[in-house]
């Protein structure tokens, strides 16, 4: 069977569909979020990327994960279709006011999981206010 490019299947028409409807999806990490007791579980797919070039930080009650994977180009190859993504992946997750010394992570077989603890709540959550 030969496979042939998808301009030469499908009129030019079609590629619309094919390159600016999903290329927003194509760089999306994929995550599931659970609630646990005194915290929150998020995994993350990240298939494909060294846990060197995958960065998490919290900043003013956001999560953030950054990711980069570099292209390997093998100029001896003529390719007819390329699906993969390359280059940069980025997500957030507003977590709230939390201690950012409890947030755990753990890579392994391409799934980033992150442990947040529960956003703190205030000692003071009931105050008086004075009616004039």
């Amino acid at each position: 069977m030969m496979l042939l490019p998808s301009n030469q299947i499908f009129p030019r028409s079609f590629d619309f569909f094919e390159n600016s409807f999903f290329d927003n999806e194509r760089n999306m990490l994929k995550a599931d979020i659970s609630v646990m007791d005194d915290n929150y579980q998020i995994e993350v797919d990240i298939p494909g990327i060294d846990k060197e070039n995958i960065n998490l930080t919290y900043e003013n009650g956001y999560l953030t994960i950054t990711a980069s994977r570099d292209e390997i180009r093998n100029e001896s190859l003529e390719y007819v279709r390329k699906e993969r993504y390359y280059g940069n992946y980025k997500r957030s997750f507003y977590v709230g006011t939390i201690n950012e010394n409890n947030i755990k992570a753990e890579y392994h077989n391409g799934i980033l999981k992150i442990t947040v603890p529960k956003e703190e709540e205030n000692q003071n959550t009931v105050k008086q206010i004075s009616i004039d």
